[in-house]
């Protein structure tokens, strides 16, 4: 029996808890691939065994309390963390000397990018929480964007894959370049969302700074206006 398969028959018999307590021990560094958990979830919401829209939610939680779990483990303990067998056999001196080159070059976009890096993920966060190179909610908002892109696609996958099993193997093997492709187009939309808001901000605060010149020009012709309308009425009639 394949991984998959076991999976499958794993979420069936046991639901939504199945998949979350799973994604979580992915997080953990064990390795078994998220991305085929994911996959998994969406084939037996294909097959009627559950809902696709809460399969996705679970999905999220179960992934995002994974990362979590790391991220916080390292925020804590620090560099001691790596005295834990486990968290040893997760970031081995090697894999460790590679994150922190990783971030030296890319800086905290590491962490929205990490999620497609199935090898390097769990050190990478676990070392973003040792190194304290951001805040706990820093930390769930790059890695959430980035769940929000590989999370429902891996799930729609499955989900549209189930009864086409031969299929859904070659899109499992070629999907990890769907889902960058995907994550790369999430991160332009993402800039250009900003750059437009910046620039609607630039041009609104231009207008009003317009508008507010525009008053106190018409203040300081006013006085003008009634000094010379004062001027003229003081002169004398002739008659």
């Amino acid at each position: 029996m394949s991984l998959l398969d076991a999976l499958i028959r794993l979420f069936i018999e046991n639901g939504y808890a199945a998949l979350f307590a799973v994604l979580i021990v992915c997080g953990m560094g064990v390795p078994i691939p998220e991305d085929v958990s994911l996959v998994a979830g969406g084939i037996i919401a294909g097959l009627g065994h559950a809902d696709l829209r809460l399969m996705i939610v679970v999905g999220l939680a179960g992934v995002m309390v994974g990362d979590s779990v790391m991220f916080l483990l390292g925020h804590h303990f620090g560099p001691r963390v790596r005295k834990l067998p486990w968290i040893a056999r997760v970031l081995t001196p090697r894999r460790y000397a590679r994150v922190q080159e990783k971030f030296d070059r890319y800086g905290n976009r590491m962490l929205f990018f990490a999620r497609f890096l199935p090898g390097l993920r769990a050190a990478v966060f676990l070392t973003a929480g040792m190194t304290h190179r951001v805040s706990y909610w820093r930390f769930v908002a790059l890695d959430g964007l980035a769940a929000l892109v590989s999370v429902p696609c891996w799930i729609w996958l499955g989900y549209f894959g189930a009864e086409r099993r031969e299929w859904l193997l070659g899109a499992v093997r070629q999907g990890h370049g769907i889902v960058i492709a995907l994550a790369v187009l999430a991160v332009a939309l993402v800039v250009w969302l900003l750059w437009r808001g910046a620039r609607r901000r630039m041009l609104r605060l231009r207008e009003h700074r317009l508008r507010r010149a525009r008053r106190v020009d018409g203040h300081c012709a006013r006085p003008t206006k009634d000094a010379a309308q004062g001027s003229s009425s003081d002169r004398p009639e002739v008659r």
